[in-house]
């Protein structure tokens, strides 16, 4: 995995180098995105790029490449590192100026920089997480997938101190979504999830689950629930591109329903399997 791309160039790591005074190093100023990759092909590539376009119009980031550009090159980049499972890292800055808080004026080109990292895929449905609550502290554009994970980073060391796998935010009760996932919640065995706005960012693989309940026949609702909704739940899942589906058995020390995966839960898991390889062939 020693090769990168550097604004639209894949190059040996080693050769190079980020300026002091890139804005994504000084403020975070900044967007990315990470991608799965399955059996050496993209899961869900389009809908990624998609969304790091549209996360960097929002921060009025002007973009050098299109979105087919980057897929050539990020596919390129896979086949070179003979990377069969694993992720593709990919952030895009404002670019290096002088420090200042407001835009540069003068005309200074974005930094992109992509890379991949080797991440085994047993194929195995996971069997369950525990999670803890703590209040979203972040700021209220969570919509955009910026490099401002700050507010994610506390809140997952939360989860870590108290030895469970996620933190669960909220605020004022209403749970949002987890420090690096969504979270949603079975009730009368309908599915529900936070809708797509900007206390949340609407997860490609919230997405994908969400068009599989619609094209299987499982009930769902993009419907704001409270934390003791979630604590009296029939199932509690959370979502990711690195968890992909599963489910929460534990919060806060309680156990959610029986304290095992549910149907909704293990056919959803099975339903992604399925969609991981129609796109991207049998995984071994």
């Amino acid at each position: 995995m020693g090769k990168i791309i550097f604004n639209g160039e894949i190059k040996s790591r080693s050769d190079v180098k980020v300026d002091i005074e890139d804005r994504g190093y000084q403020f975070g100023d900044g967007v990315y995105e990470v991608i799965r990759v399955y059996n050496g092909e993209l899961f869900a590539g389009n809908m990624h790029l998609n969304r790091l376009m549209d996360s960097a119009r929002l921060i009025q980031m002007k973009v050098p490449f299109t979105v087919a550009e980057i897929e050539t090159r990020v596919k390129e980049l896979i086949s070179g590192d003979q990377l069969q499972e694993g992720i593709v890292y990919m952030q895009l800055t404002r670019g290096v100026s002088p420090r200042t808080h407001a835009f540069p004026t003068s005309d200074v080109e974005p930094v992109f920089v992509a890379y991949t990292k080797e991440i085994p895929y047993t194929g195995k449905l996971k069997p369950g997480a525990k999670g803890i609550t703590t209040d979203d502290i972040r700021w209220l554009r969570c919509n955009i997938k910026s490099l401002n994970l700050l507010g994610n980073i506390m809140a997952k060391q939360v989860a870590v101190e108290a030895g469970c796998d996620e933190a669960i935010q909220h605020r004022d009760g209403l749970v949002t979504e987890g420090s690096s996932s969504n979270v949603s919640i079975v009730v009368d065995g309908t599915l529900k999830t936070h809708p797509a706005s900007n206390l949340i960012l609407n997860g490609i693989t919230r997405q994908v689950m969400l068009k599989l309940c619609a094209d299987h026949g499982i009930p769902y609702a993009e419907e704001a629930f409270t934390i003791a909704d979630m604590m009296a739940a029939e199932e509690v899942l959370y979502t990711s591109t690195s968890v992909e589906i599963t489910p929460i058995i534990t919060i806060d020390g309680q156990t959610i329903a029986t304290g095992n995966p549910g149907p909704v839960t293990e056919r959803l898991q099975q339903l992604f399997a399925d969609e991981i390889e129609r796109q991207c062939g049998s995984v071994k």
